[in-house]
């Protein structure tokens, strides 16, 4: 099983391209592995109870967080996460955490074991933008991919973890002051990325 995650719409925008992804490709089946899509509260301490359940729950081969990065060109997906908390405003719980670690007793920092550069080789050669990112930031989008990495590891779970940022979608900036991307060519993108982490792993 592959389990996806998109966040629920945050700050300004009504809308999360995450979500509207992940849940276009829920049900669907890549080389005999379905498609679990999961919405994510923008939340911390909602994040570090949930992503653990989730993957316990479903023990999936794939577990692929989606958020949003308005301003990024193109798909962009992260090599690593850090065990840090630090947000400029309040998630949307109203909690605000200061240079706060995710947990306590975790290493400083995971890299993703998704196969990163083969997944940007094959999406450039399909003529989707995507390049590889080195901070995921210190907001929810870390935070998720930091505990997933984190409960994988802890718990001998043989699944690949990563995460991959979005842009806008059009209608969300139509005075088009900011790079955009539609959300067929973000669905197309996402499923090549699956496709190429399943055969990396046979």
């Amino acid at each position: 099983m592959i389990v996806i995650t998109g966040f629920e719409p945050f700050g300004k925008y009504k809308i999360n391209p995450a979500w509207e992804l992940a849940s276009r490709i829920d049900g669907l089946q890549i080389q005999k592995h379905q498609i679990r899509a999961i919405k994510m509260p923008v939340s911390f301490k909602k994040i570090i109870k949930m992503v653990p359940e989730i993957i316990l729950k479903y023990k999936p081969t794939i577990f692929l967080g989606l958020g949003l990065a308005a301003g990024r060109i193109g798909l962009t997906i992260e090599r690593v996460a850090i065990n840090i908390m630090d947000s400029r405003e309040p998630d949307n719980d109203g909690y605000q955490p200061i240079d706060e670690a995710i947990i306590s007793d975790a290493p400083a920092a995971y890299f993703s074991n998704m196969p990163i550069k083969k997944i940007v080789k094959k999406l450039r050669l399909e003529g989707i933008p995507i390049a590889v990112s080195n901070s995921a930031g210190t907001h929810a989008c870390n935070t998720l991919m930091f505990v997933a990495l984190h409960t994988i590891k802890k718990k001998g779970i043989d699944a690949y973890a990563g995460f991959i940022h979005l842009p806008l979608l059009p209608e969300q900036d139509i005075k088009a002051k900011t790079p955009t991307m539609s959300l067929d060519i973000m669905i197309k993108g996402i499923k090549q990325a699956l496709d190429v982490a399943i055969k990396d792993r046979l």
